[in-house]
């Protein structure tokens, strides 16, 4: 009995979240933008070639050009065009 009720529950939050847009599991990993402020508070805008988020907030943004960025997520923005 106990069973049916903890299923139920679990049911009646999941359609809960999904009715406030909550997204429980991230399915975007590709980026083609970030913008990044740097810590002279210049803000540059980059194309991504390759990018990895370590634990914490750290990003690693490699752009078209090679150069690499080591940042935190609270100072970058990641975009992905519509396609």
């Amino acid at each position: 009995m106990s069973k049916k009720i903890l299923l139920c529950l679990v049911i009646v939050s999941m359609f809960g979240m999904v009715g406030c847009n909550y997204q429980i599991i991230d399915t975007a990993f590709s980026y083609d933008k970030a913008i990044i402020k740097l810590a002279n508070d210049e803000v540059i805008e980059v194309e991504i070639e390759s990018w990895h988020d370590y634990d914490g907030e750290q990003l690693q943004i490699v752009d078209k050009d090679g150069v690499v960025y080591l940042t935190s997520s609270l100072r970058c923005d990641l975009i992905k065009s519509a396609e």
